[in-house]
């Protein structure tokens, strides 16, 4: 199994290579019709093809189905074609943003890490995104971020996709006159995914008959299910040994255990210390939401007048090594100053309890 490891693990990327590559080849000979349905001011939906023409009656979606009859002639638009709904504004919440020029280059992490501050939803449950990048003074920049609650665009997805279309797109305008290019807040390929899946299943079953044509699928399969079982057993073994060990408190493995945790209490201070001498070292006007110790290293996110000095007072105390700024300073209209991220490396010099 060893010796076939190797082949089988290239196998894989094989097949995820071809299927891609017959993926791309389908896409350009593929005749992709876009449409846009634009969410009127009453709800409907009115379809419109990519030369701007309106098409049909406007559509009506609730509960993830479209309310009332679909003629043949819309059915056969949306299948197959790449749809691009645009929600009105009402819908979402638009927040500026100012950063760093520099952010520009990983602004995606940026405003994921920001979407629980400037919305009320979480990352999880917003569906959200950003206008191109505006200069704002010498090394600053502003974003428009678009929001809103990903439920309120689940059943307009689900409508779609239940009439086969190929690729769904959701975004809005931040201003009625359209001056401004809309921001895409989601983006759903189900009809790529869909013949992805279909080509590497032709693609394994295609080696599959060549392996039992040339005699070696057979072989193949009972050494590679041999393996798998004498690899389970193993692991099984090892798992009840180190368990049994552990319970019981004997063994180099619990005294390892032990060990480690010996070590590590006396390397690491006490929380409180750490919150002491923080406190100890930020300036009055510093104000802190989060606080996470771990690994011998403390994470601080809050406001403050000016970020960068932050660096030098912590640097300059003697609890506290390698500090630096693991996300971008960001500065909101809404915030009384400059939202910091800052890491630091615990120096384990406090005096710790007996």
């Amino acid at each position: 199994m060893n010796a076939l490891q190797p082949m089988i693990a290239w196998l894989s990327r094989w097949i995820d290579d071809v299927a891609s590559a017959l993926l791309r080849i389908g896409e350009i000979v593929r005749f992709n019709r876009k449409v846009q349905l634009v969410e009127q001011s009453d709800g409907g939906f009115l379809i419109q093809t990519a030369n701007k023409r309106s098409v049909g009656a406007p559509l009506r979606i609730e509960e993830g189905q479209f309310v009332g009859p679909v003629s043949a002639k819309t059915r056969a638009i949306l299948a197959g074609s790449q749809i691009e709904v645009i929600l009105k504004a009402s819908r979402f919440i638009f927040r500026p943003l100012e950063l760093p020029s520099r952010a520009n280059e990983f602004l995606d992490g940026v405003v994921r890490a920001q979407i629980d501050r400037l919305t009320p939803w979480s990352q999880r449950d917003a569906a959200f995104g950003w206008s191109t990048p505006s200069p704002l003074g010498a090394d600053r920049m502003i974003v428009t971020v678009a929001a809103t609650a990903v439920a309120t665009i689940t059943p307009i997805v689900k409508a779609l996709a239940d009439r086969r279309a190929d690729a769904i797109s959701v975004s809005t305008v931040s201003d009625a006159s359209g001056a401004n290019p809309p921001i895409m807040v989601f983006a759903q390929r189900a009809g790529a995914e869909l013949r992805m899946r279909r080509l590497r299943r032709k693609l394994i079953a295609l080696l599959i008959v060549t392996c039992v044509a040339t005699g070696l699928g057979a072989s193949a399969s009972i050494v590679v299910g041999n393996d798998l079982d004498a690899e389970r057993m193993g692991l099984e073994r090892k798992i009840a040994e180190r368990h049994a060990a552990l319970i019981s408190g004997r063994g180099s493995i619990a005294d390892e255990a032990v060990a480690a945790l010996e070590a590590r209490k006396r390397a690491t201070p006490a929380g409180v210390i750490v919150i002491e001498a923080l406190s100890q070292t930020l300036p009055d006007d510093t104000y802190l939401n989060e606080l996470r110790i771990e690994d011998g290293k403390v994470q601080i996110v809050g406001l403050t007048r000016d970020a960068p000095a932050l660096i030098k007072l912590i640097e300059q105390s003697q609890h506290f090594t390698h500090a630096t700024f693991f996300a971008p300073t960001t500065r909101a209209p809404t915030d009384n100053g400059e939202r910091f991220h800052i890491e630091a490396h615990i120096e384990p010099v406090f005096p710790t309890p007996q």
